[in-house]
Order: structure tokens, then C-alpha cells, then sequence
């Protein structure tokens, strides 16, 4: 237990300092996209080879179409979180990126459940948080690129949030053997797009970008992945949907004191209110 709560809390600090690396790439986020899906399949096969995990083809097989799908929405999302970046503070785009569960919610209903009391209280004082990280209540209106950033940023949330939807309808399939289809399955999706757009040749980066590229593709999604559904099997639900909320808190802590991107008391207040009614959601409710 105590090994399982090791790798998650270095899997979520891993996923936490992303917006930080993606700041400094001086690439198109389809590009950063393609790269992070291509060099995370690599490093899962090879950890999948190294432990002799064979790949259960029956269930690749019967889940193959929801998998494909996903991880189209996946490689989505991720050029809209990357932009986001570009235009917005890495606090404010991971904040609005975490709109996502409360998104689910409101598809509640699509997966036979109840819209129930406490979904739509957590859906509605995230409503009210978004608004106080948008800045509005503090005076001017934000700027159209700051703007654009929080819509990016909600953008990515709702793909993120089908991809979980969708993940609710497969069959029972490895965690290992599913990333990696998604992966694959995004990486796939978004080289037709580079080429389509011409976004995929890549300017001369320096050394240093090379590596935070690098660092992207293996650590963020390679081995965060690995040391994340490592500790899935031996934690409780309801420790991975609370250590899971680690990934936000240090990205608008490293936004505001590495990069020195500036927090707003109004945008403290949407910060609590939409990551709180997220992570409330997360727990079954007392009988």
C-alpha cells in the first residue's frame, strides 16, 4: 500500500509540472501532441516487453472501435490543452482543463444514472468558479487571447470528459493494453493532421528544447502512465480520486511561483470552487 501511494503521488507530480515543459517548446501543439502519443506507446510496449505482459487480443479486439475513437478525442484534447497553454497562464488553463468530471456529470443521464441533488450543486458551484477564473468579476473583461486560452482550456475538458464517458463503455480490457491502443490511436490520428495542416516539420530547437520535448514524450506520458496504473491495483478508489487532485494543486503552484504568472483572489476563489466540486463528486455519498 504504502509503494502504491509512492507511484501515484509520483505519477500525479509527474502529470502536475506538463503545462511547465510545454510553455518552453517552441513547436505547434499538434506537433507536441504527436510526439508525447509516439514516444508514451514506445516506452509502455517496452515496459510490457521487460515484465512479459502479453497483450489480451480478445479484448483488444471486442473494444477496438471505442478505443480508436478515444484516442482520436485524446490527441484532441491534448493540441487544446497545449494551446491553452499558449495563451493563458498554466494555472488557468489546468483549472479550466478540470472541468472534465463535472462535464461527466452532466452526461450522467446518457449512462443510465440519476441527475442527482448533489451532481448538480458540485455542476453549479463549478459554473460559478468558472466565472470567477475568468476575471470578470474583477473589473475589465479579459483580453480576446486570454479568453481564447480559458476556451481552449474548456475545449480540452469536454474532449477529456468523452474520453472518460467512453472509457465507461468498454468491455474489460488491461490498463496497460487500453493506454496503449489510445496512445497509438492518437498518435495515428494526428499525423494525417500535421501533414493536412503542414504544421509537422520541425524548426531547428536547441538542445535544451529537444530535451523538454524528450521529457514530455517519456516522462509525462511513458512513465507517469506506468507508475499510475502501477498503483491502481493495490488503492481504493477513493485515495486514487484524491491523490488524483495533487496534478492541478502543483501546476497552479508552479505557475504562480516558477513562472511567476499571477493568481488572482478571484481566480483563488474559482480555482477552489470548481477543483473542490470535482473532487466532492469523486465520493459516493454516505448512507
Amino acid at each position: 500500500m504504502h509503494k502504491a501511494k509512492l507511484q501515484l503521488l509520483g505519477a500525479m507530480g509527474i502529470f502536475g509540472t506538463i503545462g511547465i515543459f510545454v510553455k518552453y517548446i517552441p513547436l505547434p501543439s499538434a506537433t507536441i501532441a504527436f510526439v508525447r502519443g509516439l514516444l508514451g506507446v514506445a516506452f509502455l510496449l517496452l515496459i510490457m516487453l521487460l515484465t512479459k505482459q502479453k497483450p489480451d487480443k480478445q479484448a483488444i479486439r471486442k473494444n477496438l472501435l471505442i478505443l480508436c475513437i478515444s484516442g482520436a478525442a485524446i490527441g484532441f484534447n491534448w493540441i487544446l490543452l497545449f494551446e491553452s497553454y499558449k495563451h493563458t497562464t498554466v494555472a488557468t488553463a489546468t483549472v479550466c482543463y478540470y472541468l472534465a468530471p463535472l462535464f461527466l456529470l452532466l452526461a450522467s443521464p446518457l449512462l443510465g444514472e440519476k441527475l442527482t441533488a448533489k451532481k448538480i450543486t458540485c455542476i453549479s458551484a463549478a459554473l460559478v468558479g468558472m466565472v470567477f477564473v475568468s476575471g470578470v468579476t474583477q473589473g475589465p473583461l479579459p483580453t480576446a487571447y486570454e479568453l481564447k486560452g480559458i476556451l481552449l482550456g474548456v475545449g480540452a475538458a469536454i474532449l477529456y470528459a468523452g474520453v472518460m464517458f467512453l472509457n465507461k463503455k468498454l468491455s474489460p480490457i488491461g490498463a496497460y493494453d487500453k493506454t496503449v491502443l489510445q496512445l497509438g490511436a492518437a498518435a495515428a490520428v494526428l499525423l494525417p493532421y500535421l501533414l493536412l495542416t503542414q504544421t509537422f516539420a520541425l524548426p531547428a530547437l536547441t538542445g535544451i528544447q529537444w530535451g523538454l520535448l524528450l521529457i514530455v514524450g517519456i516522462v509525462h506520458t511513458g512513465i507517469a502512465y506506468w507508475l499510475y496504473f502501477g498503483s491502481m491495483k493495490n488503492l481504493p478508489a477513493e485515495t486514487i480520486a484524491l491523490f488524483s487532485y495533487l496534478d492541478p494543486v502543483l501546476a497552479i503552484l508552479l505557475s504562480a511561483f516558477l513562472l511567476g504568472e499571477p493568481m488572482t483572489v478571484s481566480g483563488v476563489i474559482g480555482t477552489v470552487l470548481i477543483l473542490g466540486s470535482a473532487l466532492y463528486s469523486e465520493f459516493p455519498a454516505k448512507k
